[in-house]
């Protein structure tokens, strides 16, 4: 049985402040949805992806801004954070992580600059929203097997 993932929520303390800036990183806006004062939902797509992230009114318990590690995978890791930093997010220089496996949470372990031998996976560059939800850009320039 195939299960894909379909939606994020992300908790989010200013709908509109939110909405705003999703919108102005050039995310698709798929729906802005209120049922009642209480109940707001709003679902924007990141360029490419087949997952959505939903915030909104009444959607999540989860404090603003605890959602991290969120990934976004790019083939060009510089050109993302360059497109992202052009449309107003703050986002960090690329990153390897010292292990060379992966990056750990937090900013433990980070050595500026992409893999030394730009290998697929392993460079790295991130961003928060105005809440605090922390974004992963990973370049992937090639799958692994099977993938």
């Amino acid at each position: 049985m195939e299960m894909k993932l379909e939606v994020i929520v992300i908790p989010v303390a200013d709908v509109d402040r939110a909405k705003s800036f999703y919108a102005g990183l050039g995310w698709r806006p798929d729906g802005d949805f209120v049922v009642d004062e209480g109940f707001r939902v709003v679902q924007f797509t990141p360029p490419g992806s087949l997952c959505s992230v939903i915030f909104g009114t009444g959607v999540t318990s989860a404090p603003p801004g605890s959602a991290q590690g969120l990934y976004l995978v790019v083939t060009d890791i510089e050109a993302a954070r360059a497109e992202l930093r052009d449309r107003g997010a703050e986002v960090s220089e690329v990153f390897h992580d010292v292990s060379g496996v992966f990056d750990r949470a937090g900013t433990a372990g980070r050595v500026t600059g992409p893999d030394p031998e730009r290998r697929s996976y392993l460079s790295f560059a991130s961003f928060s929203d105005p809440d605090g939800n922390g974004w992963v850009l990973q370049e992937i320039t090639e799958r692994f097997p099977g993938r």
